[in-house]
């Protein structure tokens, strides 16, 4: 029997890793890895790795998977090369897996424990800040594309 919400999840989680893919499909290595608004800024190939570690985490707290493991602060040394796009691709594949079979109770509680502090949070919030968080980085995506055309 189909979960309204994980059909819901799905769903907006589809539309906003399509748009990961959009910014990373046909751009070249230079392209992925060019800070357009400065140095301190964050590349696509940063915002796109934060983006399906994040997500990735978060969903895995939110559905009772094991957690992956993750390097928060080297998501954001990220550095693209010719394989990015196929990496990007395996990324996503991830996160829409742990939707399937999945074990949904929304009281469920985990533990983040990747954050700066660990944070106990209920399958619900983990399930919401994925998509928040996830939004959010598709924004910085789309702005990052922006400016990388104004700069062509």
């Amino acid at each position: 029997m189909a979960d309204a919400t994980i059909d819901g999840l799905r769903e907006v989680l589809e539309e906003s890793l399509g748009e990961l893919r959009k910014g990373v499909a046909g751009r070249s290595v230079e392209q992925l890895n060019a800070q357009p608004a400065g140095g301190d800024t964050n590349s696509v190939a940063v915002i796109v790795t934060h983006a399906l570690g994040s997500t990735r985490s978060w969903l895995s707290l939110a559905m009772g998977a094991p957690m992956p493991d993750r390097d928060r602060p080297a998501e954001f040394r990220a550095v693209a090369d010719d394989g990015f796009a196929a990496w990007t691709d395996s990324g996503i594949a991830e996160c829409l897996a742990l939707l399937d079979d999945a074990t949904w109770d929304p009281a469920r509680v985990g533990v983040a424990n990747w954050t700066q502090s660990q944070e106990t949070r209920t399958a619900a919030y983990a399930a919401s800040h994925a998509l928040s968080h996830l939004g959010e980085h598709v924004g910085h995506l789309h702005m990052t594309l922006e400016l990388l055309r104004d700069d062509a």
